[in-house]
């Protein structure tokens, strides 16, 4: 039985496919401008790197800020739902899931199976968001995927005073023009977002351990050692990218569906 997970996000599109609890083939896109898009492409990719066709999967379900534009998704899950889902299936020991996207960021409390048990969510400001990071990369001139690294290299790491991504970047040009150096600047918006980030995860009461990240965030280095430093207890890592978190938490749910709407079930 193949099912499918795809996760259209707001800046990359996912697809997982899985078959008897195993995952067949995984990809990772750049968005598109019309969520529509997106899907069909990653949708492409993902069936033509385990060599199959749309006719052989049994059940698709979608998520991600563009799940209702997903013309082929059997069924709708939010993204706080499948993000759980999927790393609690990589790491069942976890029970705290951070999800930092490119448009939001979420804080999320599962149970032993997955389920979300209480959850909190900011998407009102894009200071503790993939955004932030993105556009801070743009005033510094530096490449987003570098900014773990760079952060690595801290002598001196400032004090960044400003949350609204405005007026953040127009700190971070001063500190620019005042000869602070590169690494450093990084690493003090790393840790400013990180705290942005622990405030929302405190939202959902006492932190239990284990807690993992999820999302294109959760592969920067930097931001990953600052969220760690946050909250005061190490993130535990899944054996995956955690990008596809959401479209495994999709695809676990749709192997769900199917199996609820087998006749041994009725």
């Amino acid at each position: 039985m193949l099912v499918v997970g795809c996760d259209v996000g707001s800046l990359t599109a996912k697809a997982v496919i899985m078959a008897d609890g195993r995952i067949l083939s995984a990809v990772v896109i750049r968005a598109k401008t019309r969520p529509e898009e997106s899907a069909a492409e990653v949708m492409d990719r993902v069936l033509a790197e385990a060599g199959l066709a749309m006719k052989d999967v049994a059940y698709t379900v979608g998520t991600g800020y563009g799940r209702k534009k997903i013309p082929f998704a059997d069924e709708l899950q939010s993204e706080i739902v499948c993000h759980g889902k999927g790393v609690q299936w990589f790491l069942p020991g976890v029970r705290t899931v951070i999800d930092v996207g490119g448009q939001d960021a979420k804080a999320v409390r599962v149970d032993e199976t997955g389920r979300v048990v209480r959850y909190v969510y900011n998407d009102k400001c894009a200071s503790g968001t993939g955004r932030f990071l993105e556009v801070m990369a743009e005033a510094l001139g530096v490449r987003l995927e570098d900014m773990g690294e760079l952060s690595r290299n801290a002598r001196a790491p400032v004090k960044i005073s400003n949350q609204c991504v405005v007026f953040a970047e127009t700190e971070v040009i001063s500190l620019v023009n005042d000869g602070k150096a590169i690494p450093d600047i990084v690493c003090g918006l790393h840790r400013a977002m990180a705290h942005r980030v622990a405030s929302l995860v405190k939202g959902i009461g006492a932190i239990e351990r284990d807690v993992a990240m999820s999302g294109g965030v959760a592969k920067n280095v930097g931001m990953y050692s600052a969220i760690e430093e946050a909250l005061g207890v190490p993130l535990q890592a899944a054996a995956a990218d955690p990008q596809l978190m959401g479209a495994v938490g999709a695809a676990l749910l749709a192997a769900a569906s199917v199996k609820m709407r087998s006749p041994g079930n009725n």
